[in-house]
């Protein structure tokens, strides 16, 4: 099984930045995570993609944060980051670290894995 960790949210006036980041660890070394990546769930709304990222570097991104976000990993320790500038009070949400097909002690892992989520809150 995979865990992820978030860290990095908090407060911030219109028009800042925040870097996101999640930490990926298992039972076993993972050898390698195919897509990690970003999701966000704002108040009232369902969870949404914001983006992710393959292990070879090819991204997708949500067209409402293209040109402010940048997703990106560091796949030698199975990190995803997320920075996020020019943020807006519609940004704000509580944003899910998230990753898929894990190989961990030499087993393909098809499970979707979700973090526990960190706040991000965009004041006017």
């Amino acid at each position: 099984q995979v865990q992820l960790v978030e860290s990095g949210g908090g407060l911030v006036q219109a028009g800042g930045s925040l870097r996101l980041s999640c930490a990926a660890s298992a039972s076993g070394d993972i050898e390698s995570l195919n897509v990690m990546g970003w999701y966000r769930a704002a108040p009232g709304k369902q969870r949404e993609l914001v983006a992710v990222a393959t292990r070879i570097g090819t991204t997708n991104y949500a067209d409402f944060v293209k040109g402010r976000f940048t997703v990106s990993r560091e796949n030698a320790k199975n990190m995803v980051y997320l920075q996020m500038n020019s943020l807006k009070p519609e940004d704000t949400g509580v944003y899910y670290c998230n990753a898929n097909g894990a190989i961990y002690g030499g087993t393909f892992d098809s499970t979707l894995y979700w973090g526990q989520g960190t706040q991000v809150t965009v004041s006017s």
